[in-house]
Protein backbone atom coordinates (compact mmCIF):
# COMPACT_ATOMS: atom_id res chain seq x y z
CA UNK A 1 0.00 0.00 0.00
CA UNK A 2 2.68 2.40 0.66
CA UNK A 3 4.63 1.89 -2.54
CA UNK A 4 1.22 2.37 -4.21
CA UNK A 5 0.83 5.76 -2.21
CA UNK A 6 5.02 6.82 -3.53
CA UNK A 7 3.84 5.89 -6.89
CA UNK A 8 0.93 8.20 -6.67
CA UNK A 9 3.12 10.88 -4.95
CA UNK A 10 5.50 10.74 -7.88
CA UNK A 11 3.24 10.83 -10.38
CA UNK A 12 1.74 14.59 -9.04
CA UNK A 13 5.06 15.53 -8.13
CA UNK A 14 5.63 15.24 -12.45
CA UNK A 15 2.49 16.58 -13.38
CA UNK A 16 3.31 19.54 -11.33
CA UNK A 17 7.12 19.92 -13.41
CA UNK A 18 4.45 19.86 -16.55
CA UNK A 19 2.60 22.92 -15.38
CA UNK A 20 5.50 24.56 -14.50
CA UNK A 21 6.99 24.54 -17.69
CA UNK A 22 3.39 25.71 -19.09
CA UNK A 23 3.26 28.83 -16.21
CA UNK A 24 6.87 29.35 -15.61
CA UNK A 25 6.16 29.23 -12.06
CA UNK A 26 6.00 26.05 -9.87
CA UNK A 27 3.48 27.74 -7.62
CA UNK A 28 1.33 30.52 -9.91
CA UNK A 29 0.25 33.34 -7.16
CA UNK A 30 -1.22 36.24 -9.71
CA UNK A 31 -4.86 34.88 -10.11
CA UNK A 32 -7.47 37.04 -8.56
CA UNK A 33 -10.32 35.98 -7.64
CA UNK A 34 -13.75 38.63 -7.68
CA UNK A 35 -15.59 36.51 -5.24
CA UNK A 36 -16.49 33.86 -3.46
CA UNK A 37 -18.49 30.60 -4.66
CA UNK A 38 -21.06 31.79 -2.51
CA UNK A 39 -21.54 34.93 -4.02
CA UNK A 40 -21.11 33.17 -7.60
CA UNK A 41 -24.20 30.92 -6.85
CA UNK A 42 -25.90 33.86 -5.03
CA UNK A 43 -25.60 35.65 -8.59
CA UNK A 44 -27.13 32.73 -10.80
CA UNK A 45 -30.09 32.50 -8.33
CA UNK A 46 -33.27 32.11 -9.41
CA UNK A 47 -32.03 32.65 -13.40
CA UNK A 48 -32.85 29.97 -16.18
CA UNK A 49 -30.71 29.54 -18.89
CA UNK A 50 -31.37 32.58 -21.38
CA UNK A 51 -31.27 34.79 -18.53
CA UNK A 52 -28.28 34.14 -17.53
CA UNK A 53 -27.01 34.36 -21.29
CA UNK A 54 -28.41 37.33 -21.91
CA UNK A 55 -26.44 38.77 -18.59
CA UNK A 56 -23.21 37.47 -19.17
CA UNK A 57 -22.50 37.14 -15.31
CA UNK A 58 -18.63 37.00 -15.16
CA UNK A 59 -17.14 35.48 -12.12
CA UNK A 60 -13.91 34.36 -11.32
CA UNK A 61 -13.42 31.67 -8.34
CA UNK A 62 -10.72 30.11 -6.36
CA UNK A 63 -10.32 26.74 -4.00
CA UNK A 64 -9.95 23.30 -4.57
CA UNK A 65 -10.56 20.11 -6.83
CA UNK A 66 -12.93 17.73 -5.30
CA UNK A 67 -14.56 15.68 -8.15
CA UNK A 68 -13.37 15.40 -12.09
CA UNK A 69 -15.45 14.52 -14.74
CA UNK A 70 -13.85 14.05 -18.15
CA UNK A 71 -15.80 13.49 -21.27
CA UNK A 72 -12.30 13.50 -23.86
CA UNK A 73 -12.74 17.23 -25.10
CA UNK A 74 -14.64 18.91 -22.24
CA UNK A 75 -14.31 17.69 -18.39
CA UNK A 76 -16.55 19.04 -15.13
CA UNK A 77 -15.06 19.83 -12.04
CA UNK A 78 -16.05 20.81 -8.62
CA UNK A 79 -14.17 23.42 -6.83
CA UNK A 80 -15.33 24.32 -3.23
CA UNK A 81 -13.84 27.04 -1.34
CA UNK A 82 -15.06 27.97 2.79
CA UNK A 83 -18.25 29.25 1.39
CA UNK A 84 -19.51 26.17 -0.55
CA UNK A 85 -19.22 24.28 -4.16
CA UNK A 86 -19.53 25.38 -7.45
CA UNK A 87 -19.30 22.96 -10.91
CA UNK A 88 -17.15 24.26 -13.58
CA UNK A 89 -16.98 23.51 -17.47
CA UNK A 90 -14.02 23.73 -19.29
CA UNK A 91 -14.38 22.86 -22.94
CA UNK A 92 -11.11 22.49 -25.24
CA UNK A 93 -12.91 24.44 -28.35
CA UNK A 94 -13.29 27.67 -25.72
CA UNK A 95 -9.85 27.56 -23.83
CA UNK A 96 -6.34 27.43 -25.46
CA UNK A 97 -4.43 24.25 -25.89
CA UNK A 98 -2.20 25.70 -22.86
CA UNK A 99 -5.33 25.80 -20.69
CA UNK A 100 -6.61 22.44 -21.75
CA UNK A 101 -3.51 21.05 -21.20
CA UNK A 102 -3.51 22.18 -17.45
CA UNK A 103 -7.15 20.62 -16.90
CA UNK A 104 -5.42 17.49 -18.08
CA UNK A 105 -2.88 17.90 -15.24
CA UNK A 106 -5.22 18.28 -12.43
CA UNK A 107 -5.69 15.87 -9.44
CA UNK A 108 -8.38 16.13 -6.93
CA UNK A 109 -7.62 17.94 -4.15
CA UNK A 110 -5.56 20.80 -6.14
CA UNK A 111 -5.90 24.27 -5.89
CA UNK A 112 -7.31 25.60 -8.78
CA UNK A 113 -8.65 29.24 -10.22
CA UNK A 114 -11.34 29.44 -12.71
CA UNK A 115 -12.81 32.65 -14.77
CA UNK A 116 -15.40 32.33 -16.69
CA UNK A 117 -19.67 32.97 -17.12
CA UNK A 118 -22.88 31.56 -15.36
CA UNK A 119 -24.69 29.19 -17.40
CA UNK A 120 -26.81 26.14 -16.44
CA UNK A 121 -26.59 22.78 -17.91
CA UNK A 122 -28.96 20.34 -19.26
CA UNK A 123 -30.01 19.24 -15.96
CA UNK A 124 -30.53 22.76 -14.78
CA UNK A 125 -27.31 23.41 -12.69
CA UNK A 126 -25.67 26.51 -12.36
CA UNK A 127 -22.47 26.52 -13.69
CA UNK A 128 -19.00 28.20 -14.70
CA UNK A 129 -18.37 28.24 -18.31
CA UNK A 130 -14.42 28.98 -17.82
CA UNK A 131 -12.73 31.02 -19.98
CA UNK A 132 -9.35 31.02 -17.66
CA UNK A 133 -8.10 27.60 -15.61
CA UNK A 134 -4.72 28.07 -13.39
CA UNK A 135 -3.90 25.16 -11.05
CA UNK A 136 -2.19 27.66 -8.39
CA UNK A 137 -1.10 24.33 -6.22
CA UNK A 138 -0.34 21.17 -6.51
CA UNK A 139 -1.56 18.63 -4.13
CA UNK A 140 1.29 15.89 -3.70
CA UNK A 141 -0.02 14.12 -2.09
CA UNK A 142 -3.59 12.03 -2.65
CA UNK A 143 -6.43 12.53 -0.13
CA UNK A 144 -7.88 9.34 2.01
CA UNK A 145 -11.02 8.03 0.06
CA UNK A 146 -12.55 6.85 3.51
CA UNK A 147 -11.69 7.80 6.88
CA UNK A 148 -13.51 6.03 9.77
CA UNK A 149 -13.05 3.90 13.15
CA UNK A 150 -10.88 4.50 15.98
CA UNK A 151 -7.86 4.53 14.56
CA UNK A 152 -8.73 7.09 11.85
CA UNK A 153 -10.72 9.49 14.55
CA UNK A 154 -6.91 9.61 16.17
CA UNK A 155 -5.65 10.49 12.45
CA UNK A 156 -8.44 12.95 11.74
CA UNK A 157 -7.31 15.25 15.03
CA UNK A 158 -3.58 14.68 13.79
CA UNK A 159 -4.16 16.06 10.49
CA UNK A 160 -7.00 17.88 11.12
CA UNK A 161 -5.97 19.96 7.30
CA UNK A 162 -7.04 16.83 5.98
CA UNK A 163 -10.03 16.20 8.30
CA UNK A 164 -11.65 19.35 7.13
CA UNK A 165 -10.84 18.82 3.70
CA UNK A 166 -12.72 15.25 3.47
CA UNK A 167 -15.30 15.68 5.95
CA UNK A 168 -17.81 18.16 5.70
CA UNK A 169 -19.07 16.96 9.15
CA UNK A 170 -15.88 18.48 10.70
CA UNK A 171 -16.18 21.60 8.52
CA UNK A 172 -19.77 22.07 9.87
CA UNK A 173 -18.55 21.52 13.41
CA UNK A 174 -15.82 24.23 13.35
CA UNK A 175 -18.02 26.77 11.62
CA UNK A 176 -20.57 25.96 14.49
CA UNK A 177 -18.03 26.42 17.21
CA UNK A 178 -17.58 30.29 15.16
CA UNK A 179 -21.51 30.57 15.49
CA UNK A 180 -21.30 29.73 19.27
CA UNK A 181 -18.44 32.51 20.32
CA UNK A 182 -20.00 35.34 18.09
CA UNK A 183 -23.36 34.71 19.29
CA UNK A 184 -21.79 34.75 23.15
CA UNK A 185 -19.88 37.73 22.41
CA UNK A 186 -23.17 40.15 20.94
CA UNK A 187 -25.03 38.76 23.91
CA UNK A 188 -22.95 40.33 26.39
CA UNK A 189 -22.35 43.57 24.27
CA UNK A 190 -25.66 43.92 24.32
CA UNK A 191 -25.70 43.85 27.12
CA UNK A 192 -22.85 46.71 28.06
CA UNK A 193 -19.76 44.45 28.83
CA UNK A 194 -16.68 45.36 28.09
CA UNK A 195 -14.13 42.72 26.18
CA UNK A 196 -10.93 42.69 27.64
CA UNK A 197 -7.90 41.05 27.77
CA UNK A 198 -5.75 39.78 30.74
CA UNK A 199 -1.76 37.99 31.10
CA UNK A 200 -1.89 34.69 30.48
CA UNK A 201 1.36 33.95 32.22
CA UNK A 202 1.02 34.64 36.41
CA UNK A 203 3.31 35.13 38.59
CA UNK A 204 1.44 33.49 41.31
CA UNK A 205 -1.31 30.40 40.75
CA UNK A 206 -5.04 31.76 41.45
CA UNK A 207 -8.45 31.87 40.08
CA UNK A 208 -9.27 28.05 40.02
CA UNK A 209 -8.25 24.80 41.89
CA UNK A 210 -5.85 23.26 39.74
CA UNK A 211 -2.62 21.82 38.36
CA UNK A 212 -0.66 24.47 36.41
CA UNK A 213 1.44 24.38 33.61
CA UNK A 214 4.90 26.20 34.48
CA UNK A 215 7.17 28.33 32.49
CA UNK A 216 10.14 30.32 32.91
CA UNK A 217 11.28 33.95 32.06
CA UNK A 218 14.57 34.84 31.16
CA UNK A 219 14.98 38.37 31.36
CA UNK A 220 13.16 38.44 34.62
CA UNK A 221 14.66 35.06 35.67
CA UNK A 222 11.43 34.57 37.27
CA UNK A 223 9.29 31.36 36.90
CA UNK A 224 5.51 31.92 35.63
CA UNK A 225 2.37 30.05 35.45
CA UNK A 226 0.01 29.33 32.54
CA UNK A 227 -3.20 30.63 33.29
CA UNK A 228 -5.77 28.43 34.66
CA UNK A 229 -8.50 31.41 35.23
CA UNK A 230 -8.65 34.88 34.60
CA UNK A 231 -10.66 35.93 37.13
CA UNK A 232 -8.87 37.59 39.84
CA UNK A 233 -7.33 40.16 36.62
CA UNK A 234 -11.19 40.40 36.00
CA UNK A 235 -11.74 41.30 39.35
CA UNK A 236 -8.89 43.98 39.56
CA UNK A 237 -10.92 45.52 36.72
CA UNK A 238 -14.26 45.57 38.29
CA UNK A 239 -12.57 47.43 41.73
CA UNK A 240 -11.17 49.94 38.94
CA UNK A 241 -14.71 51.10 37.83
CA UNK A 242 -15.13 48.91 34.51
CA UNK A 243 -18.20 47.49 36.11
CA UNK A 244 -19.45 44.77 33.16
CA UNK A 245 -16.07 42.74 31.59
CA UNK A 246 -15.70 39.73 29.91
CA UNK A 247 -12.64 37.97 28.14
CA UNK A 248 -13.13 35.04 26.00
CA UNK A 249 -10.00 33.30 27.33
CA UNK A 250 -7.39 30.22 26.91
CA UNK A 251 -6.90 28.46 29.98
CA UNK A 252 -4.25 26.02 30.44
CA UNK A 253 -4.52 22.77 33.06
CA UNK A 254 -2.51 20.32 33.59
CA UNK A 255 -4.33 17.62 34.32
CA UNK A 256 -4.73 14.25 32.45
CA UNK A 257 -6.86 14.08 28.93
CA UNK A 258 -10.49 11.87 28.64
CA UNK A 259 -13.13 13.03 26.36
CA UNK A 260 -14.20 15.65 28.31
CA UNK A 261 -10.56 17.33 29.55
CA UNK A 262 -8.15 18.95 27.05
CA UNK A 263 -5.38 20.79 28.96
CA UNK A 264 -5.77 23.38 26.65
CA UNK A 265 -9.33 25.43 26.52
CA UNK A 266 -11.71 28.00 25.99
CA UNK A 267 -13.92 29.86 28.76
CA UNK A 268 -15.64 33.13 28.67
CA UNK A 269 -15.52 34.66 31.80
CA UNK A 270 -17.72 37.66 33.12
CA UNK A 271 -18.00 39.95 36.04
CA UNK A 272 -20.84 42.11 36.53
CA UNK A 273 -21.09 44.99 39.35
CA UNK A 274 -24.33 45.36 41.21
CA UNK A 275 -25.71 41.62 40.38
CA UNK A 276 -25.43 38.19 42.55
CA UNK A 277 -25.23 35.17 41.41
CA UNK A 278 -29.08 34.34 41.16
CA UNK A 279 -28.88 37.06 38.79
CA UNK A 280 -26.28 35.05 36.26
CA UNK A 281 -28.88 31.87 36.68
CA UNK A 282 -31.26 33.62 35.12
CA UNK A 283 -28.72 35.54 32.63
CA UNK A 284 -27.40 31.95 32.12
CA UNK A 285 -30.28 30.68 31.25
CA UNK A 286 -31.53 33.45 28.51
CA UNK A 287 -27.84 32.57 27.12
CA UNK A 288 -28.70 28.86 26.17
CA UNK A 289 -31.94 29.52 25.02
CA UNK A 290 -30.98 32.43 23.00
CA UNK A 291 -27.81 30.15 21.86
CA UNK A 292 -29.84 27.09 21.24
CA UNK A 293 -32.52 28.84 18.98
CA UNK A 294 -29.57 30.81 17.00
CA UNK A 295 -27.14 27.81 16.53
CA UNK A 296 -30.10 24.87 15.92
CA UNK A 297 -33.31 26.64 14.85
CA UNK A 298 -35.07 25.10 18.47
CA UNK A 299 -34.63 24.81 21.70
CA UNK A 300 -33.33 21.26 21.94
CA UNK A 301 -30.50 19.31 21.18
CA UNK A 302 -29.38 15.61 21.07
CA UNK A 303 -26.42 14.81 23.24
CA UNK A 304 -25.70 11.45 24.34
CA UNK A 305 -28.43 9.60 23.86
CA UNK A 306 -30.83 12.33 25.41
CA UNK A 307 -32.76 15.14 24.23
CA UNK A 308 -31.85 18.18 26.36
CA UNK A 309 -34.26 21.04 25.91
CA UNK A 310 -33.55 24.38 27.03
CA UNK A 311 -36.95 25.46 26.87
CA UNK A 312 -38.11 24.95 30.01
CA UNK A 313 -37.02 26.88 33.35
CA UNK A 314 -34.12 25.04 34.51
CA UNK A 315 -34.06 23.10 37.69
CA UNK A 316 -32.40 24.45 40.96
CA UNK A 317 -30.92 21.92 43.02
CA UNK A 318 -28.60 22.77 46.54
CA UNK A 319 -26.18 20.23 47.03
CA UNK A 320 -27.43 19.35 50.40
CA UNK A 321 -30.76 18.57 48.66
CA UNK A 322 -29.00 16.77 46.26
CA UNK A 323 -27.12 14.57 48.89
CA UNK A 324 -30.27 14.26 50.55
CA UNK A 325 -32.27 12.86 47.52
CA UNK A 326 -29.51 10.70 45.81
CA UNK A 327 -27.11 9.38 48.36
CA UNK A 328 -29.79 9.03 51.58
CA UNK A 329 -28.02 12.07 53.56
CA UNK A 330 -29.97 12.86 56.62
CA UNK A 331 -29.86 16.67 58.37
CA UNK A 332 -27.33 15.94 60.75
CA UNK A 333 -24.78 14.03 58.56
CA UNK A 334 -24.40 17.51 57.00
CA UNK A 335 -22.88 18.51 60.33
CA UNK A 336 -20.85 15.78 61.58
CA UNK A 337 -17.98 14.62 59.88
CA UNK A 338 -18.32 10.70 61.52
CA UNK A 339 -21.97 10.82 60.21
CA UNK A 340 -21.04 12.02 56.70
CA UNK A 341 -18.02 9.51 56.58
CA UNK A 342 -20.07 6.71 56.84
CA UNK A 343 -22.81 7.79 54.23
CA UNK A 344 -20.02 8.51 51.74
CA UNK A 345 -18.25 5.46 52.12
CA UNK A 346 -21.62 3.94 51.63
CA UNK A 347 -22.18 5.44 48.20
CA UNK A 348 -19.13 4.19 47.03
CA UNK A 349 -16.29 7.08 47.52
CA UNK A 350 -12.98 5.00 48.37
CA UNK A 351 -11.35 5.25 51.80
CA UNK A 352 -8.32 6.90 50.21
CA UNK A 353 -10.24 10.20 49.11
CA UNK A 354 -11.79 10.80 51.98
CA UNK A 355 -8.76 10.57 53.88
CA UNK A 356 -7.37 12.51 51.79
CA UNK A 357 -9.80 15.07 51.55
CA UNK A 358 -9.86 15.13 55.78
CA UNK A 359 -5.92 15.81 55.52
CA UNK A 360 -6.02 18.83 53.64
CA UNK A 361 -8.69 19.93 56.17
CA UNK A 362 -7.22 19.20 59.31
CA UNK A 363 -8.10 22.44 61.07
CA UNK A 364 -11.46 22.67 59.52
CA UNK A 365 -14.88 22.48 61.61
CA UNK A 366 -16.76 19.16 61.79
CA UNK A 367 -19.41 20.96 59.46
CA UNK A 368 -16.78 22.24 57.01
CA UNK A 369 -15.70 18.88 56.64
CA UNK A 370 -18.85 16.77 56.45
CA UNK A 371 -20.09 18.92 53.38
CA UNK A 372 -16.62 18.75 51.86
CA UNK A 373 -16.52 14.90 51.91
CA UNK A 374 -20.12 15.13 51.07
CA UNK A 375 -18.76 16.33 47.86
CA UNK A 376 -17.01 13.82 46.96
CA UNK A 377 -20.27 11.80 46.84
CA UNK A 378 -22.33 14.30 45.26
CA UNK A 379 -19.69 13.68 42.20
CA UNK A 380 -19.97 10.10 42.33
CA UNK A 381 -23.64 9.54 42.95
CA UNK A 382 -25.57 13.10 42.34
CA UNK A 383 -23.92 14.21 39.12
CA UNK A 384 -25.56 11.48 36.74
CA UNK A 385 -28.45 12.24 36.97
CA UNK A 386 -28.09 16.15 36.11
CA UNK A 387 -29.16 15.21 32.54
CA UNK A 388 -31.56 18.26 31.87
CA UNK A 389 -30.14 21.72 32.57
CA UNK A 390 -29.50 22.46 36.28
CA UNK A 391 -28.34 24.72 38.79
CA UNK A 392 -26.40 23.20 41.43
CA UNK A 393 -26.50 25.81 44.44
CA UNK A 394 -25.58 26.35 47.86
CA UNK A 395 -21.66 25.49 47.53
CA UNK A 396 -19.81 24.47 51.10
CA UNK A 397 -17.56 27.47 52.01
CA UNK A 398 -14.30 25.26 52.19
CA UNK A 399 -13.95 24.67 49.00
CA UNK A 400 -14.80 27.73 47.10
CA UNK A 401 -12.29 29.68 48.42
CA UNK A 402 -13.71 33.10 46.22
CA UNK A 403 -17.16 32.89 46.47
CA UNK A 404 -19.30 34.84 49.19
CA UNK A 405 -20.64 33.10 52.18
CA UNK A 406 -24.11 33.11 52.62
CA UNK A 407 -25.52 35.00 55.07
CA UNK A 408 -28.16 32.52 56.45
CA UNK A 409 -25.33 30.11 56.37
CA UNK A 410 -21.66 31.00 56.86
CA UNK A 411 -20.53 27.60 55.90
CA UNK A 412 -22.01 27.31 52.52
CA UNK A 413 -21.26 30.26 49.71
CA UNK A 414 -23.20 31.54 47.14
CA UNK A 415 -22.61 29.95 44.49
CA UNK A 416 -23.69 27.83 41.22
CA UNK A 417 -22.78 25.26 39.05
CA UNK A 418 -25.12 24.67 35.56
CA UNK A 419 -24.98 20.70 34.55
CA UNK A 420 -26.12 19.28 31.55
CA UNK A 421 -25.82 15.61 30.46
CA UNK A 422 -24.34 15.04 33.59
CA UNK A 423 -21.24 17.57 32.66
CA UNK A 424 -20.90 20.64 34.35
CA UNK A 425 -20.86 23.12 31.79
CA UNK A 426 -20.21 26.78 34.14
CA UNK A 427 -19.36 28.25 37.07
CA UNK A 428 -20.87 31.18 39.02
CA UNK A 429 -20.77 32.84 42.55
CA UNK A 430 -21.39 36.18 43.77
CA UNK A 431 -17.99 37.54 44.49
CA UNK A 432 -16.10 37.38 47.73
CA UNK A 433 -15.42 41.27 48.40
CA UNK A 434 -14.25 40.93 51.88
CA UNK A 435 -10.56 41.50 51.94
CA UNK A 436 -9.95 40.25 55.83
CA UNK A 437 -11.74 36.93 54.31
CA UNK A 438 -10.52 36.39 51.44
CA UNK A 439 -7.38 36.81 53.21
CA UNK A 440 -8.01 34.07 55.69
CA UNK A 441 -8.71 31.88 53.00
CA UNK A 442 -6.33 32.49 50.88
CA UNK A 443 -3.67 31.21 53.84
CA UNK A 444 -6.83 28.20 54.01
CA UNK A 445 -5.78 27.59 50.78
CA UNK A 446 -2.12 27.75 51.85
CA UNK A 447 -2.37 24.99 54.16
CA UNK A 448 -3.66 22.91 52.27
CA UNK A 449 -0.65 23.13 49.53
CA UNK A 450 1.56 22.84 52.36
CA UNK A 451 -0.62 19.04 53.07
CA UNK A 452 -0.14 17.76 49.99
CA UNK A 453 -3.08 19.26 47.75
CA UNK A 454 -1.09 20.28 44.39
CA UNK A 455 -4.30 22.41 43.36
CA UNK A 456 -4.86 24.77 45.75
CA UNK A 457 -4.18 28.09 45.10
CA UNK A 458 -1.51 30.78 46.33
CA UNK A 459 -1.20 33.90 48.33
CA UNK A 460 -2.01 36.66 45.75
CA UNK A 461 -1.15 39.58 48.25
CA UNK A 462 -1.69 42.49 45.53
CA UNK A 463 -5.07 40.68 45.25
CA UNK A 464 -6.29 41.50 48.34
CA UNK A 465 -4.72 44.87 48.31
CA UNK A 466 -7.16 45.77 45.24
CA UNK A 467 -10.13 44.61 47.33
CA UNK A 468 -8.84 46.97 49.99
CA UNK A 469 -10.08 49.59 47.63
CA UNK A 470 -13.07 48.09 47.24
CA UNK A 471 -14.74 45.58 45.06
CA UNK A 472 -18.81 46.57 44.45
CA UNK A 473 -21.34 43.62 45.39
CA UNK A 474 -20.33 41.67 42.30
CA UNK A 475 -21.06 38.25 40.58
CA UNK A 476 -19.17 36.58 38.07
CA UNK A 477 -19.36 32.86 35.75
CA UNK A 478 -17.10 30.97 33.87
CA UNK A 479 -18.72 29.18 30.95
CA UNK A 480 -16.88 26.10 28.95
CA UNK A 481 -17.06 27.34 25.19
CA UNK A 482 -15.70 23.56 24.50
CA UNK A 483 -18.22 21.64 26.27
CA UNK A 484 -21.18 24.19 24.79
CA UNK A 485 -19.97 23.38 21.56
CA UNK A 486 -20.29 19.82 22.32
CA UNK A 487 -23.63 20.09 23.30
CA UNK A 488 -24.52 21.94 19.77
CA UNK A 489 -23.23 19.84 17.80
CA UNK A 490 -23.86 16.35 19.41
CA UNK A 491 -19.94 15.58 19.57
CA UNK A 492 -19.15 13.39 22.34
CA UNK A 493 -14.86 13.77 22.84
CA UNK A 494 -13.95 17.27 23.36
CA UNK A 495 -11.14 16.60 20.63
CA UNK A 496 -13.76 17.02 17.85
CA UNK A 497 -14.53 20.52 18.41
CA UNK A 498 -10.92 21.60 19.32
CA UNK A 499 -9.28 22.22 15.94
CA UNK A 500 -5.70 20.65 17.19
CA UNK A 501 -5.90 19.11 20.60
CA UNK A 502 -3.16 18.04 22.20
CA UNK A 503 -2.38 14.39 21.40
CA UNK A 504 0.86 12.04 22.15
CA UNK A 505 3.80 12.29 19.95
CA UNK A 506 3.42 9.91 16.68
CA UNK A 507 5.03 6.35 17.21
Amino acid sequence: MEGAENELVRQRRDKQASLEQLDGARYPNDFRMSCFVSDALAAGEGKDGTTLGAEAIEVAIAGRVIAVNGFGKASFIRVRDQSGTIQAYVKKDVVDEATFERLKLTDIGDIVGVRGTLFRTRTDELTIQAHEYRVLTKAQHPLPEKWHGLKDMEQRHRMRYVDLIVNEESRAVFRTRTRVIQYVRKFLDDRAYLEVETPMMHPILGGANARPFRTHHNALDMDLYLRIAPELYLKRLVVGGFDRVYEINRNFRNEGLSNRHNPEFTMIEFYQAYATYLDLMDLTEELMRGLAMDVRGKTTTEFRGHTIDFGPSFRRLSVCDGLKEYCGFEEADLHDVALAEVKVLAAGVSPAEVNHTLKNLADASSRDKALAIGMLAFELKVEPHLVQPTFVTDFPAVISPLSRRKDSDPTLVDRFEMYIACNEIANAFSELNDPQDQEQRFQAQMAAKAAGDAEAMEYDEDYVRALTFGLPPTAGEGIGIDRVVMLMTGCENIRDVILFPLLRPEG
